[in-house]
């Protein structure tokens, strides 16, 4: 008889959380190995070791699992921002928060697809999943404002704007980088090239 200790059972005796974190683990592990494919109940089921209706119970199916991938996601880049020191430069601490997002790309990329890119097909995050996905870009919109505020951006840029703009660019450049379009030395370049020519546009000695 096997003695082997399944994730689910090492989990189950570490409480709710663990377990949460143990399907979360166990989507994200088959979305990076073998694609959305891979990502149906039972092979989610399989990589914990339990059966396809735990996932039910904790999740209420493929598409709640999706957005808890999400959510975690998005949460650990909010937490990844919050972490950066505010400086007394707010322009320099608005560069860095905007150097964040391909830092945390690089670094979680399967989250990332998730977040950003569609990665698992069919799925669309409910209305609360996106209002707290705005949550975390409401930092870069405060971060912005906060330059306007100090009068190193001129008067009439709009903070919401100016944080779209930091985050389009950089996603286009982290995007290209993580389909191996761009070599991480060229994308290193890129994406200050475009933090830089953002700050510039609205900076008021440029107007």
């Amino acid at each position: 008889m096997s003695t082997k200790v399944t994730a689910y059972e090492r989990a189950l005796r570490s409480g709710q959380g663990a377990l949460r974190q143990a399907f979360l683990d166990a989507t994200r592990h088959l979305l990076v190995e073998e694609g959305p494919g891979a990502l149906t109940l039972r092979r989610i089921a399989g990589e914990v070791g339990c059966t396809t209706k735990v996932v039910y119970t904790m999740f209420g199916g493929k598409d709640g699992l999706a957005e808890a991938l999400y959510l975690d996601g998005f949460a650990r880049f909010r937490e990844l921002l919050l972490g950066i020191p505010v400086q007394d430069d707010p322009v320099a601490h608005l560069r860095a928060l905007g150097a964040a997002y391909r830092q945390n790309a690089l670094a979680v990329p399967d989250y990332y697809r998730v977040m950003f890119e569609q990665a698992i097909p069919g799925f669309v995050p409910s209305q609360q999943a996106k209002k707290s996905s705005r949550a975390v870009f409401e930092i870069l919109v405060s971060a912005a404002d906060a330059c306007v505020a100090a009068g190193r951006f001129a008067a009439d840029s709009e903070a919401e704007q100016v944080a779209h703009m930091l985050w389009a660019s950089q996603h286009g450049v982290v995007s290209l980088e993580l389909a191996g379009h761009l070599t991480h030395e060229v994308a290193e370049r890129q994406h200050a090239a475009l933090l830089d020519a953002v700050i510039e546009a609205h900076a008021t000695h440029t107007r």
